[in-house]
């Protein structure tokens, strides 16, 4: 080969690596979730105040379960949406995500406890209203709660993941944090399970917290894995062992709580 063909063939390799390298910079680029970070603290900071459960978050808590038992109860649609924006059930979940990934268990337990008894709370606000309405028909709306399949895991999953990045960010006005909150109901099925309850009517009442369940565990687990990716600040290292029981638990509760997902959807497709 002569020597001008052997440099020419050189060229287009050098060529051929650089245009490689340069699509993968521009993709990596794209979708870099780094970019605009907020600072770890500011980050610790936003999600700890969003998932407390004293003064103003639990009045908020208060007043969307009146509004989504009201909304649900007369089918009204605009009604129930308003309820899934002010609810402040997302932040106990998101609250739970860091304390998990920072490997602080005692965060995470406490939110934990604290997230339960909104849960309560909100049941029980919705049974009082559904027990007191004089409307006890099944409307739409409430109905639509009680039938989860795979699609409610896609979608927990990826309004987890985009509900936390917009948390992250430096700027924190933007839409979506209201738009998370619409995909992914979290105060509707709760207040499904209070219309079940008031009304004896134990089949909605597994479907609506099968949903309930599926939204607040995805949405948990997407936040984690992405903050995990945000390179969170640890409170301490886990050991292998650790880590290994800790895997294989979260790998075990995704397939238990995605399996009857599945199957709902394939009994619909049939």
């Amino acid at each position: 080969m002569k020597p001008t063909e052997i440099a020419s063939n050189k060229n287009k390799e050098k060529g051929k690596r650089l245009s490689e390298s340069s699509i993968k910079g521009l993709l990596r680029r794209m979708f870099s979730i780094h970019a605009d970070t907020a600072s770890h603290e500011e980050i610790r900071d936003r999600l700890l105040s969003g998932g407390q459960i004293t003064g103003t978050n639990m009045c908020v808590l208060i007043c969307a379960m009146a509004i989504a038992a009201v909304g649900l109860n007369n089918n009204s649609t605009a009604v129930i949406i308003g309820a899934m924006l002010i609810s402040p059930l997302m932040g106990s979940i998101l609250a739970m995500a860091y304390g998990a990934i920072s490997n602080d268990f005692r965060l995470t337990r406490n939110h934990a406890v604290g997230f339960l008894m909104q849960i309560i709370i909100s049941v029980a606000i919705s049974t009082v209203y559904f027990f007191l309405s004089p409307l006890k028909e099944a409307t739409s709306e409430l109905i639509a709660r009680t039938t989860p399949t795979f699609y409610d895991v896609i979608i927990a999953i990826a309004g987890g993941i985009a509900g936390i990045i917009g948390q992250t960010r430096r700027d924190k006005a933007n839409n979506i944090i209201p738009g998370v909150a619409i995909a992914t109901a979290l105060m509707p099925p709760l207040c499904t399970c209070g219309y079940s309850i008031a009304n004896g009517k134990w089949d909605m009442l597994l479907g609506a917290g099968y949903l309930f369940l599926i939204n607040a565990y995805f949405i948990f687990l997407s936040s984690a894995v992405v903050l995990g990716l945000l390179k969170t600040p640890k409170v301490r290292e886990l050991t292998e062992g650790e880590w290994k029981r800790l895997s294989h638990r979260m790998v075990r509760n995704t397939i238990i709580i995605v399996i009857p997902s599945i199957l709902a959807l394939i009994s619909i497709v049939k």
